[in-house]
């Protein structure tokens, strides 16, 4: 697909697309809102240097200065990483921060849009967006859902923070037609923790069989986004028991200080944060780094090679 002339995409990537080798787009909102200093920058390195081990090209999305770009410099991941003034920008955001000329990171809807129009066809995230509990009243679901409904490219997530509404989020990513995949699971992840308790509509146990629905719905000239969701290890996630009781508080002490809207995510995942003294955050790097493992692997497979595990 050709590029806007607002998006900058790096040698390096482009190079690999045209040539056909493997790439995978990396969010920045898990490097400026998702992960405390420095702990962010190490993360965020080491998804790059996880990918290069593969042979993989790393592709990470922000906007710096105005400019969208696909393929960050190290300098530019590290001004993101740095900055106190950098925003948070979806699909709607960027117009406004072209505009303005600011700095940002972007979320998963924004990422895939962008890496999409690059020739990027695997990106890999944290957890994905979804609909939040009350939405029947408040309306408040993730624009992620929305642009994955039309961005053509496979997301490894581990699902959705449990905060969310995780049976109301499959049934609106069945109503956009976004095709969900279990990866060697039967059970949507619930990020902090394997399963959900919902299932998913179809399994796939490699990265090849992942690669095969890929190339079968681009065959069918469909639009949607394939999400394949990857669990955490179960030797890696939050307690189960642990994990149900935490939520189970933080819900109650949103309810009873009367938090809603677009403040409850915050306070949810802050809540939890403080509840696991500070383990929770050592789940979601766990979570980043095995997606981003698996979508080097789905990668590989889709340019025709293939990693070991």
């Amino acid at each position: 697909m050709p590029t806007s002339s607002a998006l900058q995409v790096s040698d390096e990537v482009r190079a690999a697309v045209d040539a056909g080798r493997p790439v995978v787009a990396l969010e920045t909102t898990i490097l400026t809102h998702g992960l405390p200093r420095p702990r962010n920058l190490e993360v965020a390195r080491g998804a790059e240097e996880l990918l290069r081990a593969a042979g993989v090209v790393p592709a990470t999305v922000g906007v710096v200065g105005g400019r969208p770009v696909v393929g960050l410099t190290d300098e530019e991941i590290t001004h993101l990483a740095a900055g106190d003034g950098v925003e948070k920008l979806s699909v709607r955001d960027l117009p406004v921060a072209v505009a303005r000329g600011t700095d940002g990171g972007t979320t998963v809807a924004a990422t895939a849009l962008l890496a999409h129009r690059a020739g990027v066809g695997v990106f890999a995230t944290g957890g994905l967006g979804g609909v939040h509990r009350g939405a029947a009243t408040t309306f408040d679901e993730s624009a992620d859902l929305v642009a994955l409904a039309g961005v053509p490219i496979l997301v490894v997530s581990a699902g959705v923070k449990s905060i969310l509404d995780v049976p109301a989020t499959l049934e609106r990513l069945e109503t956009l037609n976004v095709t969900v995949l279990g990866y060697r699971t039967d059970a949507f992840p619930g990020f902090y923790v394997s399963d959900a308790g919902v299932q998913v509509p179809a399994r796939v146990d490699g990265p090849e069989e992942a690669a095969a629905v890929v190339h079968a719905r681009d065959a069918l000239g469909l639009r949607g986004a394939v999400l394949l969701a990857n669990p955490v290890a179960t030797q890696a996630q939050l307690d189960v028991a642990e994990h149900r009781a935490v939520l189970d508080a933080a819900l109650a002490e949103a309810a009873a200080r009367g938090i809603a809207g677009h403040d409850t995510t915050p306070f949810l995942l802050d809540h939890v944060h403080r509840a696991t003294g500070g383990r929770s955050l050592d789940v979601n790097v766990a979570v980043y780094r095995g997606n981003v493992a698996l979508a080097g692997r789905v990668a590989a497979s889709l340019a025709g090679g293939m990693i070991q595990e």
